[in-house]
């Protein structure tokens, strides 16, 4: 049982995992080893207090460099479910889960606009994660729409399980994809079906399929925390970056503009902060 399970690597993510460090906290922090590709891919910042100007690749080196000598360590995988359990949360990641008292959402907005059907099929054919779902779709036509490269390994597991695979890339260049996986570039429009999952319907044609796994680099978070009270896709928080969830923070892009890594370091340090207060106060309950 950790104290916080930290989502994202982000600025957001970072500065929460680094204050939760200081604050003796038992952190569990998610997301990718290369840190933020909206940080790495900037060109310039000139705003960062105590920077006077950066590129983005060397701030997330010294974001690197910062956790890496707090000893603060990163499991990699893309959380695809958090529970709260009540006075606890569980969170998935791929095909394990882990428990934590608080949870901190720093997930960024690259999920996209949602499919129309999308939400509707969750769970009834439309999944977020191979290795979770992929052996309800043995000997399946499976459709795969990912939208980066890391994506593509998601597919060659999936492979092996299909009777049929069509991979849908929503970016340019292929890397790592099996021989056998038919390469589809159309652009997805709907999902329909009765019960379950019948078609996809994309901007040329359609096609029957009995399972579509849509890998998005984040999830929208209405669909990763059921409960969880959003508008307009953005997670509502209060002045302690605290959600409608009891124990469960949101900070970063995920909680809306201006998108600027010092705001989202800033909401990072104050969820930390308050989640913190939150646990000392439950600790002194019991």
């Amino acid at each position: 049982m950790y104290d916080m399970i930290i989502i994202g690597t982000g600025p957001a993510g970072l500065e929460a995992a680094i204050t939760a460090k200081i604050r003796n906290k038992n952190i569990l922090l998610i997301g990718t080893k290369s840190l933020s590709d909206k940080v790495s891919k900037a060109h310039l910042f000139q705003n960062y207090l105590g920077v006077t100007e950066i590129s983005g690749f060397e701030l997330n080196k010294k974001f690197l460099n910062h956790i890496n000598q707090m000893e603060i360590e990163i499991i990699e995988g893309k959380a695809s479910k958090v529970y709260s359990m009540g006075d606890y949360f569980s969170v998935q990641v791929d095909n394990e889960f882990y428990e934590g008292d608080t949870v901190i959402l720093a997930t960024g907005v690259d999920y996209g606009k949602m499919y129309r059907g999308e939400e509707e099929f969750l769970g009834k054919g439309v999944s977020y994660c191979a290795t979770c779902d992929g052996n309800l779709y043995r000997d399946k036509k499976i459709i795969v729409i990912g939208f980066s490269q890391k994506e593509e390994n998601e597919a060659n597991y999936l492979k092996t399980l299909s009777s049929q695979i069509c991979y849908i890339p929503m970016y340019k260049d292929l890397k790592s994809l099996d021989e056998g996986i038919k390469v589809i570039r159309e652009i997805p429009k709907e999902i329909i079906g009765d019960n379950k999952v019948k078609k996809l319907i994309t901007n040329v044609g359609e096609y029957e399929v009995d399972g579509i796994f849509i890998l998005r680099n984040a999830i929208s978070p209405k669909n990763l925390v059921p409960g969880l009270e959003v508008a307009e896709e953005e997670v509502i928080v209060n002045r302690k970056m605290e959600t409608n969830i009891k124990g469960l923070y949101a900070c970063g892009d995920i909680v809306g503009r201006p998108y600027q890594a010092i705001k989202s370091a800033g909401e990072g340090n104050v969820a930390a902060i308050c989640a913190a207060e939150y646990l000392d106060e439950k600790l002194s309950k019991k």
